[in-house]
């Protein structure tokens, strides 16, 4: 479809007869009135508590879209070379890229949330005047030296320098208090609510007889981490994969280890923040690359490499919101102050300075895009897009969709019925990340706790904040100062397995209200730390639930996952092909959930773009 107007060409005067043939000469000259998208001076969404990641604005438009309604098409009001549909990590870096070949280039970029970063979201608190910080989603750099290149280059770019988290990371704060994870062992399984704190600290043996555990379970719970047994001796390592990768853990260990039930339910849920499955769904293959480890495998399948050897501690105060605003700041300077990624963390982002009428480089917020089609001559782009219920429409040189593949074929109606296939293959995970301030986290250090795991319970951890000081910002390093606590919530449903469980939970979200999340805060919070006097009525100072009905990328790595004999054959990367002047990037076309993958589609989409 896409013709031979190339890029130069465009650059060098079709924009002009562009203007003067498909808009009115005064809407071409001079846009859309300014105060019609530009934000107040006072709008600052990261300090928002309350039920947050898709918010209540947010939504609605798109589920209206999938539900058939439309929006007319008006004339343009605005022409741009680049329209980027989607404000997180990917489509940022998609214009960074861009504007890196076309620095004269004009793009707009549209968001239907109330701020940038897509899942990278900022929380702030304020308690006694002072600010403490948190992540609502993409949470840290994963191991920066598995980076593409492209990716690497972009951090760079931006300012960032991952060696400098070495420093900034204390590596050594919750150990060095004697800290270590508990588990709160729920009632209906084992026949009594008890935390047990000390995993992987104490001894075994110690801890598994603290447990309510029956006896059987205590054995074979010791024994599982203790015995060094090859439970496959007769298979080489590459049969040993085969057969593992289409075995589920709970599998593993029912059939292969053959523990008891008390054991398979402790581990049932351990990776729900992860894979967002119970371990009936992982295969055993991959476990040990989750939180250091899970046993079973350490003789069966010896690990080889983990992280690139490198530490999980490349981490951002507010996660990768500092990313987020960092591609902000080298997009629009003038909204984000500062020069340095140390600065950023608590640079005051200026909103108003996002959507100027005159800034080569435009942030809409509070925008959803509802169909994207190329005009008559296959020459542009016009994006119609919902902005305080009304309809707009601009139009672009190119296109690129940087939002998730399962909204595309809706706002993309011309897209081939095959591809549109490809694009809703992948279901996006449900998942919330919950986050509460404490005036302090005395409680944990009394119980020498600095994460706490249920093996039951509405929320499957209760964890301390990663301990980060950069630049001013410092983090409470003493057990007397607030506290951030990071809270995760994934819908479980034991009788659906596949995607059709992550479907149900969407639904299940959605329907969540916020005090059904508040109420299983204060419960689960007095049931791990009640005992060393913290009270949820007076120690809880506010709650933020960062909802993502739409989370993580679709994860290919599980157990129903058929084998491709090529990349070319996965509906993922099938789906992602460029339709004209249209490409897409986001990490959903990698179906990698991680800001690698983000950046590097963003740069995908981008070379797509600019090709003749």
């Amino acid at each position: 479809m896409k013709d031979r107007v190339t890029r130069r060409d465009f650059l060098n005067g079709t924009q002009i007869a562009l203007g003067a043939t498909l808009l009115s000469p005064w809407t071409g000259l001079f846009g859309a009135p300014e105060n019609e998208f530009r934000l107040a001076a006072d709008y600052y969404p990261p300090a928002k508590t309350g039920l947050r990641g898709s918010h209540a604005g947010s939504w609605e438009t798109m589920h209206a879209r999938v539900a058939g309604a439309t929006w007319p098409a008006g004339r343009p009001g605005e022409t741009f070379d680049l329209i980027v549909v989607g404000a997180g990590i990917s489509g940022l870096a998609a214009a960074h890229f861009y504007r890196q070949s076309n620095p004269q280039a004009r793009i707009l970029i549209l968001d239907n949330h109330d701020d940038f970063g897509g899942h990278a979201k900022r929380n702030e608190f304020n308690i006694d005047g002072r600010t403490r910080i948190s992540y609502g989603g993409t949470e840290s750099i994963d191991t920066p030296s598995s980076y593409s290149q492209v990716a690497k280059d972009l951090l760079v770019d931006i300012g960032i320098d991952v060696q400098k988290f070495y420093d900034a990371y204390d590596m050594k704060l919750y150990s060095s208090l004697g800290l270590s994870k508990g588990i709160v062992f729920d009632k209906a399984t084992y026949g009594e609510e008890k935390l047990v704190v000390g995993y992987n600290r104490i001894p075994w043996q110690e801890f598994a007889d603290r447990s309510p555990m029956n006896e059987q379970a205590k054995k074979d719970f010791v024994r599982l981490w203790t015995q060094d047994r090859d439970y496959l001796p007769s298979l080489s390592r590459e049969q040993k994969l085969k057969k593992l990768r289409k075995m589920s853990y709970n599998t593993f260990l029912k059939e292969i280890v053959k523990v008891d039930q008390q054991v398979l339910e402790i581990f049932r849920r351990w990776g729900m923040s992860f894979w967002c499955v119970g371990s009936d769904e992982i295969p055993a293959t991959s476990v040990q690359s989750y939180d250091g480890g899970m046993p079973g495998l350490n003789q069966t399948l010896p690990r080889v490499g983990y992280r690139g050897n490198e530490p999980y501690i490349f981490h951002f105060p507010d996660g990768n919101a500092s990313v987020a605003r960092l591609l902000v700041r080298s997009l629009i300077p003038a909204a984000v102050p500062g020069n340095s990624m140390e600065d950023v963390v608590t640079a005051r982002v200026d909103y108003s300075e996002l959507d100027r009428r005159d800034g080569a480089v435009r942030i809409r917020l509070n925008s959803t895009a509802v169909n994207v089609v190329h005009t008559a001559d296959e020459r542009a782009v016009d994006v119609t897009f919902v902005h305080n219920g009304e309809a707009h429409t601009a139009r672009a040189h190119d296109c690129i969709l940087a939002c998730y593949n399962g909204a595309i074929p809706y706002i993309c109606p011309e897209l081939p019925a095959t591809q549109k296939a490809d694009l809703a293959y992948g279901v996006k995970v449900p998942l919330t990340y919950t986050k509460v301030l404490i005036p302090n986290w005395r409680a944990f250090a009394d119980l020498g706790l600095d994460f706490a795991y249920y093996t039951n319970g509405f929320f499957k951890q209760v964890e301390l904040d990663y301990p980060v000081s950069l630049g001013k910002y410092q983090f409470g390093d003493s057990p007397d100062e607030p506290m951030v606590l990071h809270m995760c919530h994934v819908p479980y449903f034991a009788d659906i397995q596949g995607p059709d469980q992550w479907r149900a939970g969407r639904r299940k979200l959605l329907e969540t209200p916020f005090s059904e999340f508040e109420a299983n805060v204060r419960s689960q919070l007095d049931q791990a730390l009640g005992g060393a006097g913290f009270d949820a009525g007076r120690d809880i100072h506010a709650i933020t639930v960062n909802r993502w009905p739409h989370g993580y990328a679709y994860s290919p790595n599980l157990i129903w996952e058929q084998d491709y004999a090529s990349d070319e054959e996965k509906p993922w990367i099938r789906g992602r092909k460029p339709h004209g002047r249209i490409t897409i990037a986001n990490s959903d076309a990698a179906a990698a959930a991680n800001t690698n993958a983000a950046i590097t589609q963003g740069w995908r989409a981008v070379q797509e773009s600019l090709g003749d």
